[in-house]
């Protein structure tokens, strides 16, 4: 089940907040980022926006930027909320929280062996995402 969420607060079971960064590519070409996830995770070979749990006493914003650093080597100078989603996986609960990075330091590098690309929304039938990610794509998709 999937849910959009206004209110976290409003949660009342145990969940991991995830947060995850639609970057646009800088050429301004209508491509994002996307990260495959990695062998022996939680839905392991699907694609993902990049990010990853937030750590106790972390804003979302401060868990984006660490997040974004260990995984792709990149330094977010600037980002808006996105959208919040809420699902129920059989063995956890998530909330991805999605936030636009606007301006980012660095060039991304795939600092966990894993996979990245970049993508133009026409391309997406192509890859396989978690059902989180799917509301994320479709608003990606109807505002892009």
């Amino acid at each position: 089940m999937t849910q959009t969420i206004i209110n976290p607060a409003a949660i009342d079971e145990p969940y991991l907040h995830v947060v995850a960064a639609i970057i646009w590519h800088p050429q301004g070409d209508q491509r994002f980022l996307i990260a495959r996830r990695q062998k022996g995770k939680h839905l392991e070979d699907l694609w993902e926006l990049p990010g990853g749990k937030l750590e106790s006493g972390e804003s979302r914003w401060q868990g984006l930027c660490r997040e974004l650093a260990e995984e792709i080597d990149i330094q977010a100078v600037q980002g808006r909320p996105y959208m919040q989603v809420y699902h129920r996986y059989p063995e956890r609960n998530v909330l991805l929280d999605t936030w636009v990075v606007n301006e980012y330091r660095g060039e991304v590098r795939p600092k966990e062996n894993q996979l990245v690309a970049w993508v133009g929304i026409e391309a997406l039938d192509e890859f396989r995402f978690p059902p989180a990610d799917l509301p994320i794509l479709e608003a990606i998709t109807r505002t892009a």
